[in-house]
């Protein structure tokens, strides 16, 4: 009995390892510094490839986090440093009914009112943003797909750069924050 319990205790254990040793991971260089996020495909799928195909297309090279409010959340990958909005392609249906949550230092795509119109900005939660988790206010929430594994010393800088408010759009950092680079480093 015993034996059949550890068979089952440590194959659950590894299996869980192996998919969490899986997990697709996507380095963000930026002026301030690098940040390496993991990717939850399993809870995500539909969100986590979207994410990846930007990422492959070199979509994010030159963006910049263009939302910076501390105590919330930085957004980036839809505006380059003039605040030209790039062209995306269609959006992803909402994944925020798969039990991640909007905590500190997880990823997250950023959307508009309608739940289904996400396709290149995400955010970074600089918080515990419970607001945003499935159900949410609108009866949706805000699709969680990955957190940041390395690099939170960066989003910390980040979160607390000087913003204004700039032709329109509101909390800009001063000083753009370019995503210089965005790569797949482990698959």
């Amino acid at each position: 009995m015993l034996a059949r319990f550890l068979t089952v205790f440590f194959g659950l254990s590894f299996g869980t390892a192996v998919l969490a040793a899986d997990a697709p991971q996507v380095s963000l260089k930026t002026t301030m510094g690098e940040i390496v996020l993991e990717l939850d495909q399993e809870k995500a799928p539909k969100t986590v490839a979207n994410f990846l195909q930007y990422v492959k297309s070199g979509h994010y090279k030159g963006t910049i986090f263009h939302r910076v409010i501390d105590g919330f959340m930085i957004q980036g990958g839809g505006m380059d440093a003039k605040l030209v909005t790039k062209k995306t392609g269609q959006p992803v249906k909402n994944e925020a009914n798969n039990g991640l949550l909007n905590a500190s230092y997880t990823l997250a795509m950023a959307r508009t009112a309608d739940p289904d119109s996400a396709t290149s900005q995400f955010f970074i939660n600089v918080a515990d943003n419970t607001p945003l988790d499935y159900p949410g206010r609108d009866g949706f929430g805000y699709t969680v797909f990955g957190k940041v594994v390395k690099g939170q010393e960066v989003v910390d800088k980040i979160k607390g750069v000087v913003v204004d408010d700039v032709r329109g759009q509101q909390n800009v950092p001063v000083v753009p924050i370019v995503i210089q680079s965005a790569s797949v480093v482990k698959r």
